[in-house]
């Protein structure tokens, strides 16, 4: 037997190393082997999922068009139908379609199932027309969104007096005159003077301040520069005067600066010269 430092180790039981082995083998190739079937099943479900047509985007579902169509949305999307869904970014998606003039807002969401893209829109509402070198529709936000077109099929009160060049050139000044048409526009529909005289045309004028024409036959209203709810008020009292007598007044001056609660009026027939006449009216509505 050797002794000291050399004396090599000797297993008490042959084979004894061999049987650990073998038992840590057996323990080790089940886990391994579920390991291996969950990658390869990973695996399989990535290539049918991303590679394969399990998320292929079948539809881009349009809710809240009225102006706007699916075709000229579907040219102006950077997705397609058969692009895959997770790969669809829903802000550039939404940033693209809002380009199209009659869009107001755009939201994209992603459905799973089954895959597509569900737009949500928000149109413009067209409030007017206005003239700049050209006839383009104004939302009710006052803004300028497109050229108008006979496909429009809008019949809308015109805006006149605002030279391109200054819309162009100086539109910080413009654009509160355009806001100023506007909300005569809204305060004439408040006040119910839309259903006896629809305005055709609101002419603006650094001078003589804003004219209007409404009704079937065309009156002209002179409204001047400001006091406006008042000068409604009075104009609503003095139609439905001529109204009341059976005649048809052909002009109306509510812009009278010296005297601001006259109401001057021009009735049909009368040759704008001996006919004209003048009415103090109260103050209050």
């Amino acid at each position: 037997m050797a002794r000291g430092g050399n004396r090599r180790r000797i297993d008490r039981v042959p084979g004894e190393r061999r049987r650990r082995l073998a038992d840590l083998l057996a323990r080790a190739l089940p886990f391994a082997g579920g390991t291996l079937t969950l990658v390869a099943l990973g695996w399989a479900a990535w290539r049918f999922a991303v590679v394969g047509d399990l998320l292929r985007i079948r539809e881009l579902r349009f809710e809240g068009l009225s102006r706007a169509t699916a075709e000229e949305l579907l040219e102006l999307s950077p997705v397609r139908v058969g692009d895959h869904l997770l790969a669809a970014d829903p802000d550039v998606v939404a940033s693209a379609l809002r380009r199209h003039p009659w869009l107001a807002s755009v939201e994209v969401r992603r459905r799973l199932v089954p895959p597509a893209l569900e737009v949500k829109v928000v149109e413009r509402r067209a409030a007017a027309l206005v003239d700049l070198g050209g006839l383009y529709l104004v939302d009710d936000g006052g803004e300028v969104f497109k050229r108008a077109t006979p496909g429009d099929g809008l019949d809308l009160p015109v805006v006149t007096g605002l030279p391109r060049d200054a819309w162009v050139e100086r539109r910080a000044e413009v654009e509160p005159l355009l806001q100023g048409a506007l909300a005569l526009l809204f305060r004439w529909s408040e006040r119910g003077l839309d259903r006896r005289a629809p305005i055709s045309e609101i002419h603006l004028d650094p001078d003589a301040g804003t004219t209007v024409w409404a009704g079937e036959d065309g009156v002209e209203i002179r409204l001047g520069h400001g006091d406006l709810p008042e000068k409604l008020a009075r104009l609503e009292r003095v139609l439905a005067a001529v109204a009341a007598e059976g005649r048809r007044a052909e002009v109306l001056h509510l812009d009278n600066r010296r005297r601001p609660d006259w109401v001057a009026v021009r009735l049909a027939g009368s040759g704008g010269g001996p006919g004209t006449s003048g009415a103090r009216l109260p103050s209050s509505r």
